[in-house]
């Protein structure tokens, strides 16, 4: 039902098109306006993801519907423009590889799109060698992410520039080829 592909820079402009809309639908209903000021200020893209080749895109049909991917780079969360970034190399074995960036078509939440995307990174982050993933979660993210084995291990509250703040959630995840 879906194909995916690896993102690639000419993806830019379509990516942040979905990015846009998963953000201020999804999020949008579950949060207030000063929530959404700072999720939007902790998410986005990561052009990083795409220069490492780890970043899908999601398509029914030629229609993008998802994207998501992982990290063996040491940045848990946020864009480009989010502060406290690492590039720094994880070692497999020995840190979590990171599920990043996850979003979806709010017309195809609950379809199978983010399970789709959270396969397709775990397989990729077992063959290079690591044993636990772990992401931060949004409030519309958290339910798929139990469903799919992760434990909260910590609650935060992300405050943005403005003094808003947003609650999110890092989890974590054993997993195995």
């Amino acid at each position: 039902m879906y194909s995916h592909s690896i993102a690639n820079l000419e993806d830019i402009p379509q990516i942040r098109v979905l990015m846009a809309s998963s953000i201020s639908t999804l999020l949008g209903e579950l949060l207030n306006d000063h929530q959404l000021e700072a999720a939007k200020e902790s998410m986005g893209l990561d052009t990083q993801l795409i220069e490492d080749g780890t970043y899908f895109l999601v398509k029914n049909e030629e229609v993008l519907i998802g994207s998501g991917g992982y990290s063996y780079r040491k940045t848990l969360f946020g864009g480009n423009h989010t502060p406290n970034r690492s590039d720094d190399l994880l070692v497999p074995g020995k840190d979590a590889a990171k599920v990043r960036a996850m979003y979806t078509d709010p017309s195809w939440i609950r379809k199978g799109v983010g399970s789709y995307i959270l396969n397709l990174a775990e397989n990729s982050i077992v063959q290079l060698g690591f044993s636990k993933a772990e992401l931060m979660a949004t409030v519309s993210g958290i339910l798929l992410y139990e469903k799919r084995g992760y434990k909260v291990v910590e609650e935060i509250e992300y405050e943005s520039l403005l003094g808003n703040k947003v609650p999110m959630y890092k989890m974590e995840k054993n997993i195995h080829g």
